[in-house]
């Protein structure tokens, strides 16, 4: 149990008046929605989240079975509160779920060590003091940022959450198909495992100890499975709390821009793959070891790392084996798998991402398709990379930390309590340049797509680079052709660190910094903004574009240069040249016909080899971003012909490049440019 001193009374303080807020009479005008940290109403969250439980103790059920409708059986943690004499609560409680490939065994040594208070709420302490972590000045900033993640409550959003249970709720974790304890062959969102998702918040729900009411929880992956279920709307699930989720997998790390997430996929298919072997030694100490678990692991040993193994070695596209063509197709069963379709959720959803995660391309683009009323969704995006997501959240001025916005989610939509979440602002955003904002929609209401045009006259504000070209709101007048070479300088670069979940964020000199990668880029500079300007939604980047082989791989970043040259980015795409189709249907467009999110089909049917030394028009769309450029600051375009590791061509697509250099035409009559959503005329 907890020690509360001055600060928990000075919040539990503001709780009180925020009940006194809730439950008075509305006023006639329409109220502002809270500020980023939900003002009153965010301390009587936080107040709630960290004052003890009416129940003392948790009693956990180890692996639990239970049988899918197809005979598997998935292994469960049940977690229950307990009174003060020790017995297991049986008043029925809501439930929240966690569908988890990493194992119970992470969750439970997470859980074992948020568990000690005493270490725990210590470290909290330390790590909520800027000053203890603030490196600024130093090249590794970024060291603060990730120690500041583990105090803002992301592992018990990862794991389990015992001050949620001791507030009176159950909790499940449950390890999917084929990893942890359960037995079956790893689905990887395939159909049979989102069939399992719901069949197990079917069992939840029936439980004595559930009242029927089921929320969902968890990151990542656990995130995924959220959104998942969250689609096909079973009755008994009643709001879901999804951080870091993906819902188009191929675009976010499988193939970005039709090549290979190699700085990603192939760690993470090892880790699970390797975790899911961990034999379940207390059922071997008992002589009941599970000898259909231990034949299905030998049936799928090494799950999809022998597919890429096979893809990598691949020479030709001609060459490529049916079975693989099967995942490249986009109707194909890992395809439909890995897309999602949040149009058709219908659960209250309170979804967390960041600008620089390993979602980042699907995580707006989940909250806007979702139809609800903003009182049942909801969108936090932070300067989070994957492995920092809430780093330095429940600090003066940024959102409450995560724990405490995923308990008050649940209290409102599984208990029914009157505790003002539903007000919080529909999108509350780290705007990159700025600070922490809240807004009614995403993007940005005022945005105004225009271009920004390539051109070869130097800007004059650059250091070593391919070439120092300028961004200008008119055409250039004069034809140019510049030729940039595939190279390995992104390898220290916001995009490596991005796709190896923030790893590399802890120096500044590749993270926050491109000058170090854009030794190897085309870059285009603009004049320095007068006033604050806005940037909010996806970017197209437009090129002309000739290469002298029959493909080429295009990478491109949207970048903040401050005064003193630090250049940032704020979001970044690529495309495969070939693979340039553009799916119309499922794209959007400005006013002017001008792409502003481009969506490739990045399929070998939908392929279009390039013709080597004619021109060609592509259009590289970039995740959406929020960003603000400050009076001086100025907009930069970075182009670049490779984005190691972040993406590569696959092989048989690689070797047709044959890593020739290639050329961006910068043609008046057809003109290559950026469609930028704004909020002033640059």
């Amino acid at each position: 149990m907890r020690t509360i001193g001055a600060t928990a009374l000075r919040t539990i303080a503001l709780a009180a008046a925020a009940a006194t807020i809730v439950g008075s009479a509305a006023p006639t005008a329409a109220a502002e929605p809270p500020p980023p940290d939900g003002g009153v109403l965010g301390a009587s969250w936080t107040a709630t989240a960290d004052a003890p439980g009416m129940y003392p103790g948790v009693h956990i059920d180890w692996d639990v079975p239970v049988a899918m409708s197809d005979g598997t059986i998935l292994k469960v943690n049940v977690y229950r509160p307990m009174d003060s004499a020790g017995r297991i609560v049986d008043t029925p409680l809501p439930t929240i779920l966690n569908m988890t490939p990493y194992t119970k065994l992470v969750s439970m040594l997470a859980d074992s060590a948020i568990s000690i208070p005493v270490l725990y709420d210590t470290f909290v302490s330390l790590t909520n003091r800027f000053d203890l972590f603030d490196l600024e000045g130093t090249p590794f900033t970024g060291i603060g940022n990730q120690i500041r993640t583990l105090s803002s409550g992301i592992g018990r959003n990862f794991s389990v959450d015992r001050d949620l249970i001791r507030s009176g709720y159950t909790q499940v974790v449950a390890d999917v198909r084929g990893t942890g304890f359960s037995q079956g062959i790893w689905q990887v969102f395939a159909e049979r495992e989102q069939q399992d998702t719901v069949e197990m918040i079917d069992w939840t729900a029936a439980q004595p100890w559930s009242n029927g009411n089921i929320g969902m929880s968890g990151v990542s992956y656990s995130g995924i499975n959220q959104l998942k279920a969250a689609e096909r709307n079973p009755p008994a699930l009643k709001a879901i709390f999804p951080v870091e989720p993906g819902s188009d997998l191929v675009r976010d790390v499988v193939a970005p821009g039709g090549g290979v997430g190699v700085g990603f996929l192939p760690a993470w298919l090892a880790a699970v793959n390797g975790a899911k072997w961990l034999p379940d030694l207390a059922a071997i100490l008992q002589g009941q070891f599970d000898w259909k678990w231990l034949a299905d692991r030998a049936a799928s040993p090494i799950t999809f790392i022998d597919l890429l193994v096979r893809a990598l070695f691949v020479t030709s596209v001609e060459s490529i084996p049916e079975d693989l063509r099967t995942y490249l197709d986009p109707n194909g069963p890992f395809r439909t798998g890995a897309t999602g379709h949040p149009d058709r959720i219908e659960v209250p959803t309170f979804l967390v991402g960041g600008w620089h995660d390993i979602f980042t391309n699907s995580e707006p683009r989940v909250f806007q398709a979702i139809s609800l009323p903003t009182e049942q969704k909801k969108l936090l995006m932070g300067d989070f990379y994957h492995g920092t997501v809430g780093s330095g959240l429940g600090t003066p001025g940024a959102p409450p930390r995560l724990d405490v916005l995923q308990r008050a989610w649940f209290d409102k939509w599984l208990k029914g309590i009157d505790n003002g979440i539903e007000n919080y602002a529909p999108a509350t955003l780290f705007q990159q340049g700025g600070a922490w904002t809240t807004t009614d929609s995403y993007p940005r209401a005022g945005m105004t797509y225009s271009r920004q045009y390539l051109s070869a006259r130097p800007s004059g504000t650059t250091g070593v680079v391919a070439h120092d070209g300028s961004l200008t709101p008119t055409p250039p007048t004069e034809p140019a052709t510049l030729t940039v070479s595939p190279g390995l300088s992104t390898m220290c670069s916001q995009d490596a660190a991005q796709i190896l979940a923030g790893v590399l964020g802890i120096i500044d000199g590749c993270a926050e910094d491109s000058r170090v990668s854009e030794v190897a880029a085309l870059t285009f500079t603009g004049d320095p903004v007068e006033q604050p300007t806005e940037i909010s939604g996806p970017v197209n980047v437009h090129l002309n574009t000739v290469l002298d082989a029959t493909d080429g791989y295009w990478s491109a970043t949207l970048n903040d240069v401050a005064p003193d040259g630090t250049s940032t980015v704020l979001t970044s795409g690529q495309l495969t040249a070939s693979l340039r189709a553009v799916d119309d249907g499922k794209s959007l467009r400005s006013p002017n016909g001008d792409y502003t999110d481009p969506f490739q089909f990045l399929a070998l049917e939908q392929r279009l080899p390039v013709v080597p030394g004619q021109p060609t028009a592509l259009d590289v769309g970039l995740a959406p971003t929020d960003a603000v450029l400050q009076p001086g600051h100025r907009l930069r375009v970075d182009i670049y012909a490779a984005n190691f590791p972040k993406g590569m061509m696959i092989p048989a697509l690689l070797l047709e490049s044959q890593l020739r250099p290639q050329r961006l035409v910068l043609d008046p009559g057809a003109p290559s440019f950026v469609n930028l959503p704004s909020s002033t005329t640059l």
